[in-house]
């Protein structure tokens, strides 16, 4: 079709591609119905677990073939906000690769020696040890970043406590409030939307849950798509007071 306007889509990945440790059906059709139309899009998540290369190699296991290039995690938001602000800083960190990657490379030296900062994020390894130490840094006056606010996360068993339950813990306990660098935050969609060089006129944000992906799309003015195969029931949506532009069963649903 003559001047057809191909739109740009930021995708979240847990319960819109992927479910725990399966593809959900159609989510293959769908990356390749967005190359088929040459769209531009990302895959953006809040989880900070895994490397992008990691991810690619995990997706890669179920069926969808997605290059690192075109996945961005809250990790990788993290580090970019922290090199912002505090140039060759220093972070203690509790979190997997995926984080400790990205703010190494970031140019930050990770310790536990008065840091700048404390980051928490992902990880399976919330020990009292290191929850005590991050504690007590940031009583001494380190900074509390956190990569989402996510309170529980899609797991291979079902539904598991996630990095914004951790953070309340930590915030309890020092009266901190973290700064979050992940979804809602809109620094993350602006970030992303530059990484893939586009605008958020004409562009879609395609995700699981009303509070972190639809409001991400609504306070960045763009499209939004709700699709139901992830956390949020569609008998949840009207308890917000705002609404995506379209809700789908699944990314199987979407034309592009």
């Amino acid at each position: 079709m003559e001047n057809e306007i191909v739109k740009n889509y930021i995708c979240d990945m847990d319960g819109v591609l992927i479910s725990g440790d399966r593809m959900i059906p159609g989510a293959d059709k769908f990356i390749a119905r967005l190359r088929e139309k040459k769209a531009k899009f990302l895959v953006l998540t809040n989880n900070s677990r895994y490397t992008p290369r990691d991810l690619s190699h995990n997706l890669q296991r179920v069926g969808l073939d997605i290059p690192e290039e075109l996945l961005f995690t809250s990790a990788k938001a993290t580090a970019r906000f922290l090199k912002r602000q505090r140039p060759n800083g220093t972070a203690f960190v509790i979190g997997e690769s995926g984080l400790t990657t990205a703010i190494h490379e970031a140019g930050y030296v990770i310790t536990d020696h008065a840091p700048d900062y404390v980051v928490l994020g992902e990880t399976s390894n919330y020990s009292e040890e290191i929850l005590t130490k991050a504690t007590r840094l940031i009583l001494d006056g380190a900074r509390f970043i956190a990569t989402n606010p996510d309170a529980t996360g899609p797991g291979v068993n079902g539904i598991s406590p996630a990095c914004g339950a951790v953070a309340a813990l930590l915030e309890a306990a020092t009266g901190v409030k973290p700064f979050f660098t992940g979804k809602p935050n809109p620094l993350m969609i602006r970030t992303a939307l530059n990484y893939l060089g586009v605008h958020s006129d004409g562009s879609v944000m395609v995700g699981d849950r009303m509070d972190t992906d639809i409001i991400s799309g609504v306070q960045n003015a763009m499209e939004t798509i709700l699709v139901l195969s992830g956390i949020t029931k569609e008998e949840e949506i009207d308890k917000y007071p705002y609404r995506p532009t379209y809700v789908l069963k699944s990314v199987a649903e979407i034309k592009v």
